[in-house]
């Protein structure tokens, strides 16, 4: 995702002998971490902290080799021709799977002598959506742990859309509003809300399921999502990557079709300054999705790696990161559970799902952390298999 806050500028642009984005060949390898993550996607001051840690956990000094990427495709490609030997990388759940077939994953060690297994505490709700991306003679979890996990929806200006044109995909093919939408510069989310908007009287009948519509790639289907994006493109003011929030926030755009952390920072942003923004996830449904901790076969500093993804599942740790991008730690400790439930909200939501049983009426953030009713209407996008060019040529129609 491309993700808000611009904390790792600093870190990108300044080079130290503990942390830098670059590695020295006739450095030992066993004293270098290789991270490839999303840009600004990881806490202030939290790299560092881990050189702590990984000091006091084994004694030893751990350089920091830090390097983004912002599409998963890009990332994929690097890993998968072997010439970047990186011990911890942050792909999405589809191309989790993708790796997971193609044998480009190693397993991630749990038993530290002087820790915690801090992943103990990843929601097993979480876990199991990540299971489901488990191949033969591979359970999934063993190899991916989730870091963030969020929803596509709509980010709205409540001035000029009514709450119930929001609550639905159609929003986006209403004429009323042409000019004034942005979308998302994904064609896995489009994709997925067009197929969905194309069949929301059979949603709402029960005769498909979200999770069918949007890992089907037929020709038939191919078909109807083009059709349909085609409708809704005169409308669209945009294809944005990031700089949809920011017009949001300055009401230069009324809708847009977005993630949950960007979301939130937008509606932050525009109460800041008098603004009324909100965000809903579609009555007919919608994607939710898993970014998660991996280690690739070629990785170079295998148990650093295991280190740094234990240490990224400590709650502290875990609330730092939520706070730098908004978007929602896989953690469901009872410390995460009372630092993130808000008394003053008004309205309660049914997290028994994620925290476990006594978490089905909280006071807390319903963008972060989704009813039980909103993640019932949503599903996880699965890997195309051999069908990404097919829809990445539609996509290119579109735009073009």
């Amino acid at each position: 995702k491309v993700l808000m806050n611009k904390l790792l500028i600093t870190l990108c642009l300044a080079a130290s002998f503990m942390l830098s984005g670059c590695y020295n060949s006739g450095e030992p390898r066993e004293k270098v971490l290789k991270i490839y993550n999303w840009a600004d996607y990881i806490g202030d001051g939290v790299l560092e902290d881990f050189q702590a840690y990984y000091k006091e956990q084994t004694g030893e000094d751990i350089r920091i080799v830090y390097q983004t990427f912002d599409i998963n495709e890009i990332m994929l490609t690097k890993i998968e021709k072997g010439h970047e030997d990186f011990d911890v990388v942050c792909p999405s759940e589809y191309i989790i799977e993708r790796m997971l077939k193609k044998d480009l994953l190693l397993p991630i060690d749990t038993v530290f002598p002087h820790s915690p297994d801090y992943m103990n505490d990843v929601s097993p709700y979480i876990r199991e959506q990540i299971d489901k991306l488990s191949q033969p003679g591979r359970v999934a979890s063993h190899y991916a742990v989730c870091y963030m996990w969020g929803t596509a929806g709509i980010l709205y200006n409540k001035a000029f859309v009514p709450d119930a044109d929001a609550e639905s995909w159609s929003c986006l093919w209403d004429r009323k509003y042409a000019g004034k939408i942005l979308m998302k510069d994904s064609y896995r989310d489009a994709y997925g809300t067009a197929i969905i908007y194309a069949h929301a009287r059979d949603l709402a009948g029960g005769k498909v399921t979200v999770e069918d519509l949007m890992n089907d790639y037929s020709p038939r289907a191919m078909e109807i999502a083009e059709k349909y994006l085609k409708a809704m493109k005169p409308n669209i003011a945009g294809w944005e990557a990031d700089f949809g929030k920011e017009m949001m926030t300055k009401n230069k755009a009324w809708l847009n079709m977005t993630w949950s952390g960007d979301a939130k920072w937008a509606i932050e942003e525009a109460d800041a300054v008098g603004g009324d923004l909100d965000y809903v996830v579609p009555r007919e449904g919608s994607n939710i999705w898993y970014d998660g901790w991996v280690i690739p076969k070629y990785a170079g500093n295998p148990e650093a790696a295991s280190y740094f993804i234990n240490f990224m599942c400590r709650p502290d740790i875990a609330l730092r990161n939520m706070e730098a991008s908004g978007y929602v730690s896989a953690v469901a400790s009872p410390e995460i559970m009372e630092a993130k439930t808000d008394t003053p909200l008004t309205y309660y939501s049914d997290l028994s799902y994620f925290f476990g049983p006594g978490a089905d009426s909280l006071q807390i953030d319903k963008i972060q952390y989704p009813d039980r009713k909103v993640v019932e209407r949503c599903a996880m996008i699965r890997d195309f298999g051999d069908k990404p060019q097919d829809v990445l040529e539609i996509w290119s129609r579109i735009k073009g």
